[in-house]
């Protein structure tokens, strides 16, 4: 029996189980995994930078406590299990149903956060979930997922609730993924790698690149703007797909910005540097980040494309007039760089911020600083993003918990733009089944009309209207 097989023959085994469990012992599972992990939140963002080579270990313990804390404290008081609603005016009664085994992709960026925050919200729902690592993160994925299994059954979760492929090459994912009893498949990762997911015909909740443009407006307060961008952005450096991508500057404020960005460790780029940084950041055939600069200090990536910066520079900042492949470094790019554009008014530099979304960034998220509402919602119809964040850091409000109300997630979805089927944040609700009971409730208004008129070809549709709202 091939590995594959027996993964899915336990998960099956492990979804009969869930079906047993109430929600009182669903949520002991739960709680008792929250805190088994946020333990170990130290220990797996420490092995985590050290596997990757990627970020900054205190960051990911950060992102830990985001996958742990935040999401548990979203999640805690959702009704998962049997009745969830009773709207006695609707006659409608909704329940809770699992959806079966859940195959969870792994990001190299956030390796324990994803796969901590992909357990939880499975096992809420009493699904049972397979962990898929990628191979320069499996051993901290394979350490974060064994601690939540031995917290989960030591909890009552059944045998088999929390499994892994320790080693996932593409013939076992292959069939994983083309398997019928697979019931869900959460694709966080490459873009190559959720279009992939997306073609195997299983359902797929997905994620899309995040090229996000940050406009700084008129009425903003620069040096809040400035620090906020700078806590977003510095990151982990910068591992977030929601992390900001672009500034977009109308000319008034762009004289007072330069100053204050250089004044806070950011250094500027000459055309010549854009060129060099571009080569070594930037893949030209793929049209994509390259891996070696995901994650890395400014001054590395600085160093690699053989160019002198001043010590301690922590973000290097591309002046640009273009975006799409002409400009290597308008893309996203999830390292310690920016692109920066000044344009001449509003409508230009919104414009421009809808063009960097466009360009691998749609339906996911964007940022205004302002404080002129009308500009604020002017922005968020212009600009296709499912996160129109104001205000406030890009990956602390895209991530949600912290300093907004977002559901507190590490799967950003981008909707029909973006390929996905939803624009939301990622959360429990999406991995239940709703059935509904629907009881007898008559409407008045249909019964009362007369079927013939339906028929008739001399009644107009303005008339069977008003016969219709009559019947009231």
């Amino acid at each position: 029996m091939s590995k594959a097989q027996t993964l899915l023959d336990n998960a099956v085994q492990a979804a009969a189980g869930f079906k047993k469990l109430d929600q009182q012992t669903t949520d002991n599972i739960v709680t008792a995994v929250y805190r088994r992990a946020l333990d170990e939140r130290v220990s797996l963002a420490k092995q985590a930078a050290e596997e990757t080579g990627l970020g900054i270990w205190q960051d990911k313990v950060l992102k830990n406590v985001i996958a742990t804390q935040l999401v548990y404290e979203d999640i805690k008081r959702q009704r998962t299990v049997g009745v969830i609603s009773d709207d006695s005016c609707h006659n409608i009664v909704e329940v809770a149903q699992p959806v079966g085994p859940v195959l969870g992709y792994v990001p190299v960026t956030n390796p324990s956060a994803t796969t901590i925050f992909k357990i939880l919200i499975a096992l809420k729902t009493r699904n049972p979930i397979i962990i898929s690592p990628p191979q320069a993160a499996r051993h901290t994925c394979v350490a974060a997922a064994t601690l939540c299994a031995e917290a989960a059954v030591a909890a009552g979760a059944p045998e088999h609730a929390v499994q892994w492929l320790n080693k996932p090459g593409p013939k076992t994912l292959d069939e994983l993924m083309a398997d019928q009893r697979l019931a869900l498949i959460l694709a966080t990762g490459t873009s190559r790698l959720v279009q992939k997911a997306k073609q195997t015909g299983r359902p797929v909740l997905g994620v899309g690149p995040g090229n996000v443009p940050v406009y700084i407006g008129a009425t903003a307060d620069l040096s809040f703007a400035i620090d906020s961008i700078l806590s977003s952005k510095l990151l982990d450096n910068g591992t977030v797909c929601a992390s900001e991508q672009a500034i977009v500057v109308k000319k008034g404020v762009h004289e007072g910005l330069v100053a204050a960005l250089e004044a806070k460790g950011c250094y500027f780029l000459d055309q010549e540097e854009i060129e060099a940084v571009g080569r070594v950041a930037w893949d030209a055939e793929r049209l994509t980040m390259t891996a070696g600069v995901v994650g890395q200090p400014a001054e590395r990536i600085a160093a690699s494309a053989g160019i002198t910066i001043p010590a301690g520079t922590k973000l290097l900042i591309a002046p640009l007039d273009q975006v799409g492949p002409e400009a290597p470094l308008s893309g996203e790019i999830l390292a310690p760089i920016l692109a920066y554009y000044v344009e001449p008014d509003f409508d230009p530099a919104i414009a421009r911020c809808s063009e960097i979304t466009s360009y691998g960034g749609t339906g996911h998220t964007a940022v205004i600083y302002s404080n002129n509402d009308e500009r604020i919602e002017y922005f968020s119809r212009k600009v296709e993003a499912g996160r129109i964040l104001v205000n406030v850091p890009s990956t602390q409000g895209a991530l949600g918990g912290m300093v907004t109300a977002l559901d507190p997630s590490f799967m950003l979805s981008c909707g029909p733009g973006g390929g996905n089927v939803t624009m939301d944040n990622i959360s429990a609700r999406h991995l239940l089944n709703i059935h509904r009971i629907a009881r007898r409730r008559p409407n008045s208004k249909w019964l009362g009309m007369d079927n013939e008129a339906y028929l008739d070809e001399s009644v107009s549709g303005l008339e069977l209207e008003q016969r219709f709202h009559r019947n009231f």
